[in-house]
């Protein structure tokens, strides 16, 4: 039995649309989704905004009905069978929402306890449990409203795992924290996985899912493009080199001139405070650092380095390159 399986799983919205007169609009959001995710694994969702990762993770925790297709959850079907899919999941997403902000940390956790059904013989325990593995006892009867982000993410962690879920599901948890609180937060979701507990993540962070992730599966256009593990991932662009160039001031028509280049297989802008960093995906062993800067002759120029690929890069260029086509396994 897996943990979590999701087949030929879709979502389409009816909006409205019209000045005057309105008209129904349908809007695919997640088209023939599927992927199985084993007991003890941590999984990771991809994938630009607005691409269906939360619509998935809506769907895959009750809270949204798919329009076609099914998901399970531990063999439990998520639309004909709700219930017992809640008592066996807890759910984290990104934001300060879910706590209440005039009551302490403790009794944030006695009161959620209560929803869960926590016998009360156990409850003092399990919090106590929860707090030091958030790392949040020496501030447990404090207010939450004088948290940081990062101490409210983790007291959302241990109100998620108060009634000891066998699948935890993760959206973008560590979006708008400090590097610091980022890094304690995935401490926690490692030990969690550790433990035995099934983890679901959505992030846009590459080296947080490169770090934490077994397997991957990369969404666009609510289409799953790819799917395997970090490693069989960057795989598929072994055969490059990343040539990256701090730019000042390149326009559209610089990085054209590059990409119609022989052995250029893409490109990509990171926009900076005062610059560009302008990464050039080549051919291996292309030796395209002349041509490049040559296209880029009239701009101030600043460190110019190659690199191997990142998880990053093959993200990148599973996008640019899928045609948005379903969903092929990659095996290292």
């Amino acid at each position: 039995m897996w943990a979590v399986e999701a087949i030929g799983l879709s979502r389409v919205y009816a909006s409205g649309a019209g000045w005057f007169r309105t008209r129904g609009a349908r809007i695919t959001a997640v088209r023939d989704v599927s992927f199985q995710v084993p007991e003890g694994e941590l999984f990771g969702l991809l994938g630009p905004n607005g691409a269906g990762k939360t619509t998935t993770m809506r769907m895959l925790t009750t809270l949204l009905l798919p329009t076609a297709g099914t998901a399970r959850v531990l063999g439990h079907d998520v639309a004909r069978d709700p219930v017992p899919v809640r008592r066996v999941i807890g759910a984290v997403s990104g934001g300060d929402r879910g706590l209440y902000d005039r009551l302490s940390a403790l009794d944030n956790l006695r009161y959620f306890a209560e929803l869960y059904g926590v016998e009360p013989r156990v409850q003092r325990a399990r919090i106590g449990e929860l707090l030091e593995l958030v790392g949040l006892t020496g501030r447990a009867r404090d207010r939450v409203e004088g948290y940081s982000r990062g101490m409210r993410q983790r007291l959302h962690v241990a109100r998620a795992l108060l009634h000891r879920p066998k699948v935890l599901f993760l959206d973008e948890p560590t979006a708008g924290l400090d590097p610091l609180a980022a890094r304690d937060l995935r401490q926690t979701v490692a030990r969690l996985v550790a433990s035995g507990t099934t983890v679901l993540l959505t992030t846009h962070y590459m080296a947080e899912a490169d770090q934490l992730c077994d397997r991957i599966a990369v969404i666009s256009d609510g289409v799953v493009c790819a799917l395997g593990t970090p490693a069989a991932l960057k795989d598929q662009v072994k055969e490059r080199d990343v040539l990256e160039v701090e730019v000042y001031g390149a326009a559209a028509e610089h990085i054209a001139r590059i990409e119609e280049l022989a052995g250029v297989r893409g490109t990509s802008v990171e926009e900076r405070e005062h610059l560009q960093v302008l990464a050039v995906h080549t051919d291996r062993g292309a030796g395209l650092l002349g041509p490049v800067v040559a296209a880029l002759d009239g701009l101030r120029l600043g460190k110019v380095a190659t690199r191997e690929p990142s998880l990053e890069d093959a993200y990148l260029a599973i996008l640019q390159e899928s045609g948005r086509e379903s969903a092929a396994e990659v095996r290292a």
